[in-house]
């Protein structure tokens, strides 16, 4: 039976957008493959890791049936990959599906498509709400380089999400630093917080696009829903207690200077060549006027950097692990940036000079 018959890039599209989930080895033989159904014209392609789920449709079908089966993910995407643009055809026979381009042909092996595990969705979700996906995709790339990865605290493997009045709010944290950011909406909102898995996120970092195009979002107790662009994503809630970010973010510190973001950029990246592989730091001295940037080497080698700064506040001698305060500055897209510091014990907040919306919190480390 023929299921599908269209250019190659109609289907490379819709398969790209559901494979990223999809690992190469699974306990579960079946979830490296895609659900593939297909009813008249219409052709949905489904994955799942078992967490998260990611659907997408498009009219590519062959025929007036309907069928469905399973296919290997990775198998199929290299081979369009390696293809010509040109017509290709899917059809299935006795357990096999046939891949046919011009005069290349490939046969794959499937499983039967009443085996594949799919989601269960919520019954009731409770906030549900619009945004463009601009504004949703900005809101994950102020803080998603701050979650954490394989932490034995796994409610810090994700990202929390916080809607509050006419407030969502996005934080991530991995213990040694915060990001926290947020965006204003003309909805109002009950007050609700879930903490969504990071594979989720790198995911809809993926998808989102620069559009102002809507992306729904529904939360239920224990997954949220994410429909646009004819895709939808359901993901597994993390279960846990997240720390609470407004006690993490330091409030009313008098020691304050304004710099350029590119400016320091480039000073901590020629700093971070002189540290070493494993103890990532550089003490940073603020004085009136100067922050002098340093680093060592176990070989006895070193970097200096020295940056006029408008600061008339107290002499600080702190130290920072250098990769967290990179992940902030190349993730910045503004010219200049605000620190606020209390002493040489205390943590770093990171603002945007005028804008309420962003914080970034580091803890400082011993040099």
């Amino acid at each position: 039976m023929q299921l599908v018959k269209t250019q190659r890039d109609a289907l490379l599209r819709p398969l790209q957008i559901v494979s990223g989930i999809v690992e190469r080895r699974h306990t579960l033989p079946i979830l490296a493959n895609i659900l593939i159904r297909k009813d008249g014209n219409r052709v949905s392609l489904l994955s799942t890791d078992i967490e998260v789920q990611i659907s997408t449709h498009a009219e590519i079908g062959s025929g007036n049936d309907a069928a469905a089966t399973t296919v290997a993910a990775r198998k199929l995407l290299d081979i369009l990959r390696a293809l010509p643009d040109a017509e290709v055809t899917l059809s299935v026979s006795n357990k096999r599906m046939t891949l046919q381009c011009g005069k290349s042909r490939f046969a794959l092996q499937t499983l039967s498509a009443e085996e594949f595990p799919t989601v269960a969705q919520a019954e009731q979700y409770g906030a549900q709400f619009n945004l463009p996906q601009k504004t949703l995709k900005h809101l994950l790339n102020m803080v998603h380089f701050s979650m954490a990865q394989q932490d034995i605290r796994y409610y810090l493997n994700g990202l929390l999400l916080v809607v509050e009045g006419k407030n969502v709010i996005a934080v991530a944290t991995d213990g040694h630093r915060l990001a926290f950011s947020q965006i204003v909406t003309e909805q109002e909102f009950a007050r609700q917080e879930v903490i969504i898995p990071r594979k989720t996120i790198i995911e809809l970092q993926r998808l989102l696009e620069e559009t102002d195009d809507p992306v729904k979002l529904a939360i239920a107790t224990n997954q949220v829903k994410f429909d646009f662009s004819n895709i939808e994503l359901i993901s597994k809630l993390v279960e846990g207690k997240f720390p609470d970010y407004t006690r993490v973010i330091p409030k009313a510190y008098k020691n304050n200077f304004t710099l350029d973001r590119e400016a320091l950029l480039r000073s901590l990246q020629r700093a971070a060549i002189m540290t070493s592989d494993k103890f990532k730091g550089v003490r940073c001295m603020i004085e009136p006027g100067s922050l002098k940037i340093s680093s060592t080497n176990a070989d006895q080698e070193e970097a200096v950097e020295e940056l006029e700064i408008d600061y008339a506040g107290d002499a600080i001698d702190i130290g920072f692990n250098v990769t967290y305060l990179l992940d902030v500055l190349n993730n910045l897209k503004c010219n200049s940036i605000s620190i606020s510091l209390g002493d040489a014990n205390s943590s770093a907040l990171i603002t945007i000079p005028d804008d309420p919306n962003f914080k970034y919190v580091v803890m400082p480390m011993r040099i």
